[in-house]
């Protein structure tokens, strides 16, 4: 029987309230917690290359971190954006094969990690942490497969308008009816993260701009009519 004293303090630790914590019992989350070690990354550093060799889990502590994939004529797409809490390189405990994405520091991060051969007696002993990473690459697979199906079915102003809204559920700070988003990507980046020009996607932003949907700032915007932006993620506007 666990000590009634142990409880997860999410808000001192807040990776202790993601879904592969909050499976377990809280003594057990604590142990699991105290066997990840922790790293900081510098901005614009590499946790890893696509292609490296895998075989640990992150969980992004403080900081804001990018996945993406370069074709082999040299083009970049970003494929998500995580801030604290979020898990990412998952896949390599399950399939111990080379990277399928770069991890970027967008701002200076913070990580844990946690290494296969760490995570093996605990997959063993706990099969609610398994099932946890299950769902993690569940919903990662789900996304994935929304982009692609953006490609084909939204035109690019839409896919603009659905990052943000995505942006903004993810790091927005609400202010009345306004959402302050500090994602902290440069115009180029953003641009990928759509799938699209710097040069349409910028063009694209200048027109929510300028019906006062929302207001550009500094790696960041302020969404000022987010349900529009909603609408138009779903179709083209005329």
């Amino acid at each position: 029987m666990s000590d009634p004293a142990v409880f997860l303090d999410a808000d001192a630790d807040p990776i202790l309230g993601r879904p592969l914590f909050a499976a377990l019992d809280p003594e057990t989350a604590h142990a699991l917690r105290d066997s990840m070690t922790e790293k900081d990354y510098t901005k614009g550093s590499v946790i890893f290359h696509e292609g490296d060799p895998g075989d640990r889990l992150y969980i992004v502590l403080s900081g804001r971190v990018t996945l993406g994939q370069t074709s082999q004529d040299g083009r970049e797409a970003l494929l998500a954006v995580l801030g604290d809490g979020d898990m990412f390189g998952e896949l390599s405990l399950f399939d111990p094969g080379p990277r399928n994405s770069t991890a970027t520091a967008v701002t200076d991060v913070k990580v844990a990690a946690l290494s296969r051969n760490t995570l093996r007696p605990w997959l063993q002993k706990h099969p609610a942490v398994a099932e946890a990473l299950l769902q993690a690459l569940a919903e990662r697979l789900r996304a994935t497969n929304r982009q692609m199906a953006d490609l084909f079915f939204v035109d690019v102003p839409g896919r603009v308008a659905k990052v943000l809204v995505r942006l903004a559920d993810r790091f927005g700070e609400r202010e009345g009816d306004t959402y302050v988003v500090h994602h902290e990507l440069t115009q180029e980046e953003l641009a990928r993260l759509v799938g699209a020009s710097r040069e349409t996607v910028n063009k694209a932003l200048a027109d929510f701009a300028s019906r006062q949907w929302i207001h550009l700032e500094s790696r960041g915007v302020v969404l000022l009519d987010i349900e529009r932006l909603k609408r138009r993620g779903q179709e083209p506007e005329l």
